[in-house]
């Protein structure tokens, strides 16, 4: 696809994403959802970014334009646009760019299941935004908008409901939040309180400037949430990105907890013989390891929710089991409560794990390996494929098993890395992993200096 990445259309606002471009998007998407259905309801939500409410009105208009009525949630996390979406059964535009630093935003699509929508249906949309191929109405035919209330406590409620309320109080737990300005500030903390938490936060108010922390929870970004979970003795710390359907952990000394170690647990207390999962091809070998040990299938797909949600529809249209999925940024997936990341539903298991054992104990059961994520920006598209070009050379040369599922990864057996560009941002990504940082950071510089010498 041309226009829509691994989760949706994102790009630098008012540069590479422009209210007008963003209208023409929700005029492709508001055609093929009224091509297939007649005239329909559309929801409108969106995340903190200061830009939001922009690109929200041109969305609004273009929905109309082409006889959409346009259901404005409001400011919600994604999966709560998800939410009301599947219960209202009605097609949904969420106007975030997830993780990405606030001067980006974008467009995810999302169908009337409250899934996102697969390839073959973004493939439609985009083939008519290219083509500008727009089912424009008449005047006196164009859609109107309504303002919606109460998404975000529905949100909370269907929460509430599916996971074990009992267990997680009567751990009494303390929970320290950072959403990091984003949406989750809207919806996480009354979560946390009414599963009888007590809550503390750190970078709360919701700021489409993001003051506090970029909106990434990644390690670096965290130290605030740290020193949160130390001077309040909390027994967790939860960090959300920008729209909140991923969420990474601090354990109870204050260290960070890596994503694939959270993933790996969640997927222990989940997974069966005969189940599969689902990740990317960046996986850790923790995910590996915890299928191997109960007898589950593991399959990989190009990185990306978009990419793991259409392999989950494949499989259980197949009638295979899968109990969770997900990646190790924070995003994971249980497809029986909903086939979308969600981060507080995510942070809710965690918290129901914390009954029995603490945050750190969690994350020593599936230690022993290290990551190292590098990234290396590119100006043009002549730069960007000596990059790819000199990953794939050194690639082929190599002695190493080769993947190249997504990108091009190296497995060593005892260790492997991974080269593949960003969908999002104007980077190449070099992952690895190891059993030591140093066979870790070796495989990154290597890889790193090839990519340095082709650009």
């Amino acid at each position: 696809m041309k226009i829509f990445g691994s989760s949706g259309v994102r790009g630098v606002a008012n540069e590479e994403l422009t209210p007008a471009f963003v209208g023409r998007v929700a005029m492709a998407a508001g055609s093929v959802f009224a091509s297939r259905e007649g005239p329909t309801r559309v929801a409108l939500g969106r995340d903190t970014r200061a830009t939001g409410e922009m690109f929200a009105d041109g969305a609004a208009a273009g929905l109309a334009s082409v006889g959409c009525d346009v259901d404005r949630v409001g400011v919600l996390p994604t999966p709560a646009l998800q939410a009301y979406a599947a219960r209202e059964g009605v097609p949904a535009l969420m106007i975030t760019a997830s993780h990405n630093p606030p001067q980006y935003n974008g467009v995810k699509l999302v169908g009337r299941d409250g899934v996102e929508l697969a390839r073959d249906a973004l493939e439609r949309v985009e083939d008519r935004l290219l083509a500008e191929r727009f089912a424009t109405v008449s005047w006196d035919a164009t859609g109107v908008t309504r303002r919606i209330e109460g998404a975000k406590r529905a949100y909370v409620g269907e929460v509430l409901a599916a996971v074990d309320r009992d267990r997680i109080a009567e751990a009494g737990l303390i929970v320290a939040l950072d959403p990091g300005h984003g949406a989750g500030a809207l919806t996480s903390p009354t979560l946390f309180e009414a599963l009888g938490c007590h809550v503390v936060t750190v970078n709360s108010q919701p700021d489409g400037r993001f003051p506090g922390r970029d909106p990434e929870p990644i390690a670096e970004n965290l130290a605030d949430l740290r020193r949160l979970v130390r001077a309040s003795d909390a027994d967790v710390g939860i960090a959300h990105d920008g729209d909140a359907d991923r969420a990474i952990f601090v354990d109870e000394t204050g260290e960070h907890v890596e994503g694939d170690a959270a993933l790996a647990a969640l997927a222990a207390a989940e997974l069966a013989d005969g189940d599969t999962t689902v990740s990317a091809v960046n996986v850790s070998q923790r995910l590996v390891d915890v299928a191997n040990e109960v007898g589950a299938d593991l399959e990989l797909t190009p990185i990306g929710s978009t990419n793991i949600i259409t392999r989950i529809r494949a499989l259980e249209q197949a009638d295979v089991t899968v109990p969770v999925a997900g990646e190790g940024n924070g995003g994971v997936l249980f497809p029986d409560f909903r086939l979308g990341r969600d981060g507080a539903y995510t942070a809710a298991r965690f918290c129901e794990l914390l009954a029995d054992r603490r945050a750190s104990e969690i994350a020593a059961a599936h230690s022993g390996y290290y990551n190292v994520r590098v990234n290396v920006e590119y100006e043009d598209d002549g730069e960007r494929e000596a990059l790819l070009g000199a990953a794939e050379a050194a690639a082929r040369e190599s002695d190493a098993e080769l993947d190249v599922t997504d990108g091009h990864r190296l497995d060593y057996g005892d260790a492997w890395v991974l080269v593949r560009p960003s969908g999002t941002e104007p980077v190449v990504r070099i992952y690895a992993e190891a059993r030591t940082p140093e066979r870790a950071n070796e495989l990154a510089r290597d890889m790193h200096d090839v990519l340095l010498a082709a650009a």
